[in-house]
């Protein structure tokens, strides 16, 4: 990526814009199948342009056998900004399209990129795959459990390829780590520690205040029930409030406690206990700055994540990564490098990403990206197996959504490790799903 485009992605705002999705369902939705454009490339529509959503415009501009036709936001600014980006980075001016319903009619389209707010995440990637386009969801890819649960039915009914955005399962030094640690590289690993450090500022108190020219704010709300427009929501801090958002833990954790249940080789834990708070500043924000959250298994398996949204000490001199605890060492890694400890502490082994990506800003792109999308193109285009399908993103993004919910009931939760649901705890199952406003409720 060149010097103009990096300074592009750095100027794209505070967060992943809202996309333009009203009460809608396909009645006619066909199963998904593997429909490529012209030239034999996929062609990707991105929805989402603020942030995160500019990062994957570039990363599908970089990867092999794609293009972006499509540009799609509720926002009308970063709508223009982005089609005349793709305009000058390939030569080839996008369709700007404002409302997601129009842009799932359009035949040329294969595969939707979503970067939108957490809210929107799991309805759109249900429609897009009853419209018969493939998908790949930034992470979370559900705003709660139950969305996570009609993801599954939607792949097994629509049968659409759908990848989530946790980049670093396509890292070749993390696949290199993981088949490692599976080999006995560190004996029997035991302990995933997952961590991350930011410095984040408080968000104040929002004030009531007419909605920008620019923002189509009914749609930008889609399934979520109706509030006034305030004025510290938009572009980002959406992410701190229950409506529209799933908290840090969702935010970030997800990349890390994924890559320690891989390393670990769980699925669904058995215990689930957070504790943490809003400690930093007094504001708005209604999830947590500060949080701890362990998931115990069955085998004698421990993940902790600890989670510090507004104090930047780092472990290992990382903002964010993982540490994987084992009889005969350590393995410690990020995004960008892999260690690997023996008992002694030792530095036996050291691997370095061949590109950096980004660890803590907002738009989080690097190299990564184009390998993650590379590979849902190559299982659209020749049948690959994905990275991270979405049946086991679903799995990752749960232990984040029981953090937040043994937090807010204020004890650990017992789950049943064949389903993952949350056992005989009826106030806690009463989190499992959420309240849509009336006629936006999500069918598969």
């Amino acid at each position: 990526m060149d010097k103009s485009r990096r300074e592009f992605i750095k100027k794209s705002g505070l967060g992943a814009a809202g996309v333009t999705l009203g009460a809608y369902h396909l009645s006619a939705a066909a199963s998904a199948k593997n429909i490529l454009g012209a030239n034999d490339h996929v062609n990707f529509a991105v929805v989402g342009l603020n942030g995160r959503g500019k990062a994957l415009v570039s990363a599908i501009i970089d990867a092999k056998n794609a293009s972006v036709g499509y540009v799609c936001d509720v926002d009308s600014r970063v709508l223009e900004e982005s089609a005349a980006m793709v305009e000058k980075y390939t030569g080839k001016t996008p369709k700007a399209v404002k409302d997601y319903r129009k842009l799932l009619e359009n035949d040329d389209l294969d595969a939707v990129a979503i970067a939108t707010p957490e809210h929107w995440h799991a309805p759109m990637t249900v429609m897009a795959a009853q419209a018969g386009k493939h998908v790949y969801i930034e992470k979370p890819c559900s705003h709660n459990p139950r969305e996570g649960e009609l993801l599954v039915e939607t792949m097994k009914k629509y049968k659409p390829l759908i990848q989530m955005g946790d980049q670093q399962r396509s890292a070749p030094h993390t696949i290199e780590a993981i088949n490692d640690i599976h080999n006995g590289i560190i004996g029997e690993a035991y302990y995933g520690k997952a961590f991350y450090a930011n410095n984040r500022g408080s968000i104040g108190y929002g004030k009531v205040v007419p909605v920008p020219e620019w923002l189509d704010w009914e749609l930008w709300q889609g399934p979520a029930p109706r509030e006034q427009y305030r004025d510290n929501i938009v572009h980002y801090n959406w992410h701190w409030f229950w409506n529209w958002g799933t908290g840090e833990i969702n935010n970030n954790a997800i990349h890390e406690l994924d890559i320690c249940r891989w390393a670990l080789k769980v699925d669904y834990p058995d215990k689930v206990s957070s504790n943490g708070g809003r400690y930093h500043f007094n504001d708005d924000w209604e999830f947590y700055d500060t949080q701890i959250a362990n998931f115990e298994f069955s085998d004698n398996k421990i993940i902790s994540w600890e989670g510090k949204s507004c104090n930047p000490m780092q472990f290992y001199g990382m903002s964010r990564g993982v540490s994987i605890h084992g009889t005969k060492g350590t393995v410690v890694m990020d995004r960008n490098i892999y260690k690997l400890y023996d008992m002694d502490n030792n530095l036996v082994k050291e691997r370095k990403a061949e590109g950096q990506s980004a660890t803590i800003n907002i738009s989080g792109s690097g190299p990564l990206d184009v390998l993650h999308f590379n590979n849902l193109i190559d299982g659209i285009r020749e049948g690959a197996k994905l990275n991270s399908p979405i049946d086991e993103g679903v799995i990752s993004n749960l232990y984040c959504h029981l953090g937040n919910i043994s937090q807010e009931v204020g004890r650990t939760l017992y789950i049943d490790n064949t389903t993952g649901r949350i056992r005989n705890d009826g106030q806690a199952m009463q989190m499992w799903s959420r309240e849509y406003e009336p006629g936006w409720e999500l069918k598969v």
